[in-house]
């Protein structure tokens, strides 16, 4: 169930709401985890910007279209997601339980 914090410049959500927006298409996929982890299995299609390069790979996010970040459990991600709001953007999501709960959840990984 998606979730909007106050103070939060980004929408909480569950792996199955991630893999829905993702099913649906036009959203860009943000791994917000280190290379060695991204190489290691990510979310099929999902860009590898590690949490603290956001700020310098900004031209890299998309400006079109929501932002979904996830990292192994949802805390990276969610300061990547910080990151890009103090850029501008404001269509953000964070999946909660990040690649931990996608793999759970039986969800398809590319290496």
């Amino acid at each position: 169930m998606a979730v909007k914090n106050e103070g939060e410049p980004f929408t909480r959500i569950d792996v199955s709401e991630a893999k829905e927006m993702i099913d649906n298409g036009d959203v860009q996929v943000i791994d917000s985890r280190e290379m060695h982890e991204h190489a290691d299995g990510h979310v099929p299609g999902s860009l590898n910007i590690s949490h603290m390069a956001t700020l310098a790979r900004a031209a890299d996010l998309a400006t079109d279209k929501p932002i979904l970040f996830i990292c192994k459990s949802g805390q990276r991600s969610a300061v990547a997601a910080e990151f890009a709001a103090s850029l501008g953007h404001t269509d953000l999501y964070n999946v909660e339980g990040g690649h931990d709960y996608w793999a759970a959840a039986g969800y398809e990984m590319e290496s």
